[in-house]
């Protein structure tokens, strides 16, 4: 049954009989935490990446892309939702909560997988979730997991925390969990749990009979803390004299002794198999009808500078500087996007609710925060804008705001002065311009006040860190 105030009524049988030649499958990729720059398509030279640079060549790369967030939790509530931080029912990562308690989707929380579900689409979650970090209770199966948030199908990892580790042992399949009994996540033994990820894609892929259109929504966690990968992905940068970067492999995340190979390769590895991924599409025939996205849910959090990871950004994970929350953006669907082209559009996770609803012909979107990137998407005149963007984000340093309206940016932290940037002319946010411009600078941090509603778990004030007398290294993301 369809949540209070989803969608109203789903396209008759017939409708939907010729409405499917028209409405494109979609697969949606989701990086964790890749920065920007760590693309060959986007600036990258070091780490090898013709997958993806493929991908853009051949659709379209956005320059101006935001994620929902600079961490974890609330970027992927806000892309499920299409509300942006300031309206999303997941605001901040488990625990930065002031009940100290993670906050999980809930019933009536309306995500992309049940919109596009009432329309007559098949739908599955593989990889990271993250957005049911509440205990487990007495076998009873809590309403924030994929299967009751509109995903007919799921495989992959329930929590935050699972997702810190490549050779995990405990994982989901829908509502039940199984073990990895060869997999230890302490000695990096066992499965590479992200090549399981890309096997089930793909066999999901295969299976699909062409009677109904798909949504795939494959979550890695690749290049996410702790950095490890299986050597055959390090080969190709072992003897090319880069310097070493000596990791700690006994904390709470257990990388590889030697960082930048090890980084290199993880991100190549993911997209060896997204390209395996893409050869798969089109040996089914489906390719030409298929909208393919990557992109990724914050700013990077490895590079110290060695890849340049940022581009020309300020700021990382964490940050609401445009290194944090401004991520690449790829989508390729042959029958409609111009290949090799590029948009300057400004848009975010929450677009992507309106952008699905109207490629699903929905009759009805659900409430949300965006606006459809159709236009922008095709290369034609006439894209709607935002009238502006607003993020919020609190953890250790306290509350932090920003909103972007135009080619204005203001951040707003906790007990300190504004800052105000034009990036069009700053994209590095250097040149602080809140004391030169007041007016505008105070305009705009009303702007921000006035773009988030109430939460009771997430209000504007300086949380006590929860990990502070624990031994836990982020534990949190």
């Amino acid at each position: 049954m369809a949540k209070a105030g989803a969608l109203d009524s789903a396209p008759s049988v017939e409708a939907s009989a010729t409405a499917e030649i028209r409405r494109p499958n979609i697969i949606y990729i989701l990086a964790d935490d890749l920065g920007y720059g760590d693309l060959g398509a986007y600036g990258q030279r070091k780490i090898q990446t013709p997958g993806l640079d493929s991908l853009a060549d051949e659709g379209v790369r956005f320059t101006q892309h935001y994620a929902g967030s600079s961490v974890c939790g609330p970027s992927r509530a806000s892309l499920l939702t299409g509300l942006h931080s300031g309206h999303s029912p997941i605001r901040g990562n488990p625990v930065w909560t002031n009940s100290g308690k993670p906050v999980d989707l809930k019933p009536d929380d309306i995500t992309i997988a049940e919109m596009l579900q009432e329309n007559g689409y098949h739908t599955a979650a593989i990889g990271k979730w993250g957005m049911s970090e509440s205990p487990e209770q007495d076998n009873l199966h809590l309403p924030s997991m994929p299967n009751q948030q509109g995903f007919d199908y799921f495989y992959g990892l329930k929590t935050h925390l699972d997702a810190h580790h490549y050779y995990w042992h405990r994982l989901f399949e829908n509502n039940e969990p199984f073990e990895l009994t060869g997999n230890d996540y302490k000695k990096n033994e066992g499965v590479y749990i992200h090549d399981l990820f890309t096997e089930k894609a793909i066999e999901y892929v295969e299976k699909q009979d062409g009677q109904q259109p798909f949504f795939l929504y494959l979550s890695y966690m690749i290049p996410h803390l702790a950095v490890t990968v299986p050597e055959d992905s390090k080969q190709q940068y072992l003897k090319l004299g880069w310097p070493e970067r000596k990791m700690n492999t006994d904390g709470h995340y257990r990388n590889d002794p030697e960082g930048n190979t090890a980084y290199a390769g993880m991100v190549s590895r993911m997209d060896r198999d997204i390209a395996r991924l893409m050869e798969t599409l089109q040996k089914k025939g489906i390719d030409q009808n298929t909208l393919v996205i990557f992109t990724s849910d914050n700013g990077h959090e490895y590079d110290t500078g060695f890849f340049d990871s940022n581009g020309p950004l300020r700021g990382k994970k964490r940050d609401l500087y445009e290194g944090g929350i401004r991520v690449p953006f790829i989508a390729k669907w042959p029958a409609q996007i111009t290949p090799g082209t590029e948009s300057d559009h400004v848009s975010a996770f929450w677009d992507m609710m309106p952008t699905f609803c109207e490629f699903a012909e929905a009759e009805s979107c659900p409430s949300n925060d965006g606006v459809s990137m159709r236009k922008a998407l095709f290369g034609v005149q006439g894209q709607a804008q935002h009238s502006h963007l607003y993020w919020e984000f609190n953890e250790r340093e306290g509350p932090i705001q920003a909103v972007r309206q135009g080619d204005w940016k203001l951040i707003k932290k906790y007990r300190k002065p504004l800052e105000l940037y034009n990036l069009a002319e700053d994209v590095s946010e250097a040149n602080n311009l809140a004391t030169s411009k007041p007016e505008l600078a105070e305009q705009l941090s009303q702007l921000a006040d006035a773009s988030r509603t109430y939460h009771p778990e997430f209000t504007l004030r300086k949380l006590p860190n929860p990990y502070k007398k624990k031994k836990v290294e982020n534990n949190n993301d």
